[in-house]
């Protein structure tokens, strides 16, 4: 049997093709949207892809199945909670999909979602026995699927399908089992995730808190506390899934913008100014009114967090390369209506005499001594709640980043503002944000509470 596990830096995805160069048959299961890497393992083992199939609806990328029908001919399929749009094949408790050697069973485990299975996979070629099994997002390695994303109408069933998935139908499973789970360390479809992509169901039983609760009752309550935010992009997603993404084909083509163009297309309704480059640059200059979401490795989860899936986007990057990783990044999310980025960088449009703008970079030194003075600035902590509890500034008022770009600011400016978050990332995100909304004097704590603390400054906890 041949097995491949294929990660998706940054989103934290996982995605696998399963099948037998012998019999020449794979299956690719939870694709990504860019599917050259499925296309080129079945040319290069010889295999042709027959088979895509979808563990849930998911919420937070967009899925490669258009594509790759389009490219291959192969059937989808999933499960028919999904409510899908486009045509597909449905997947039903106990159905067994054969490629060659590879043999996948269909178990039904809804909780991550109402439509959610697991796959109990064989290699025929050792032994009928099952040998490993695809979790989806009901099962991480370190955490379990979170209950809350497809709404809250139908949060407390979601609650019990979890449970019983995890409790009883999964419990019935031998414990030596491998598991490879759809998403790992940097998915926003679970809480505390390990690095790791493969674990198994009895070292997950011992050292998997979630699986460790009593009754319902204290699971039910642990599984409620502390939900990450669920990014703005998220509803997006699953519609975009639920209906069949468009083909990269039809997605406007990647080009390079003059900066008269540029400002041009700035002043069109829904535009958004994306400048992903890192901290410093942003601060020294930048376009005025465009948000500094530098290109990190959760760069998608960021623009999903603050930018609106029907905006268009401008990019302004280092160069012609960064800005198309920016670019892929974003179609993995649905974020289709890029119109371009800025040719040149920032150098043409300060060459070009436009206005530019900086966002302040504050030392935590200069920050402990101004606290310290006559006139204070307001010192806006937006990290998680569980983040502050763990420590945080004295003078520090509270704000979760999430919140923030929900809701806006629920405090009064009447002077100069301070963000600080755990590394000076989030800072810059909601600074920039601030700027662009008239704050007039805002600045972001370079290396944020990381440099607070290891310089030995004080903190309190909650």
């Amino acid at each position: 049997m041949y097995f491949k596990q294929i990660q998706t830096p940054g989103l934290g995805c996982f995605s696998y093709v399963l099948g037998c160069p012998a019999a020449h048959v794979c299956v690719v299961v939870d694709p990504k949207r860019d599917i050259d890497c499925y296309l080129e393992i079945a040319r290069d083992e010889g295999m042709r892809i027959i088979g895509i199939i979808e563990t849930h609806l998911h919420a937070d990328h967009i899925s490669g199945g258009q594509e790759l029908r389009a490219a291959t001919g192969a059937d989808i399929h999933i499960h028919p909670d999904a409510g899908v749009a486009y045509p597909h094949k449905p997947l039903s408790e106990g159905q067994v999909i054969e490629a060659g050697a590879a043999r996948l069973e269909v178990l039904y485990t809804p909780g991550h979602t109402p439509n959610s299975v697991s796959l109990l996979v064989s290699d025929l070629m050792r032994s009928p026995e099952p040998c490993m099994l695809l979790t989806g997002d009901v099962l991480f390695v370190g955490d379990i699927g979170r209950p809350d994303l497809p709404g809250a109408a139908i949060l407390d069933a979601q609650v019990q399908n979890l449970y019983d998935s995890l409790y009883k139908k999964l419990a019935k499973l031998p414990a030596d089992l491998e598991i490879y789970p759809a998403h790992g360390q940097g998915s926003l479809c679970g809480r505390g995730m390990s690095a790791k992509g493969v674990s198994t169901l009895g070292y997950e039983r011992r050292a998997n808190t979630m699986l460790g609760y009593a009754d319902f009752a204290s699971f039910k309550a642990a599984i409620l506390s502390h939900l990450p935010a669920r990014p703005k992009s998220f509803s997006h997603i699953i519609e975009t899934n639920r209906k069949g993404a468009p083909l990269r084909d039809a997605c406007p083509m990647e080009r390079e913008i003059t900066p008269d163009r540029f400002e041009e297309l700035m002043a069109t309704p829904k535009t958004v100014v994306i400048d992903c480059r890192d901290t410093a640059a942003y601060g020294g200059a930048h376009i005025p009114g465009s948000l500094n979401i530098g290109f990190d490795k959760q760069l998608a989860n960021w623009v999903g967090m603050s930018v609106a899936p029907d905006a268009s986007i401008l990019i302004v990057a280092a160069d012609r390369e960064r800005a198309s990783a920016v670019r892929l990044e974003l179609f993995r999310i649905g974020y289709d209506a890029i119109l371009g980025h800025l040719g040149g960088g920032m150098p043409a449009w300060t060459q070009s005499g436009r206005e530019v703008a900086s966002l302040s970079q504050m030392s935590v030194r200069d920050l402990s001594r101004q606290l310290e003075g006559d006139n204070p600035p307001t010192l806006l902590d937006v990290r998680t709640d569980a983040e502050w509890e763990s420590g945080h500034v004295a003078a520090a008022a509270h704000q979760p980043f999430a919140d923030i770009l929900e809701r806006g600011v629920d405090l009064c400016f009447s002077g100069p503002v301070v963000v600080i978050c755990g590394s000076g990332y989030r800072s810059n995100i909601i600074g920039s944000a601030l700027a662009a909304k008239g704050c007039s004097d805002v600045r972001s704590v370079a290396g944020g509470m990381i440099a607070w603390t290891r310089a030995g400054l004080p903190v309190v906890t909650v």
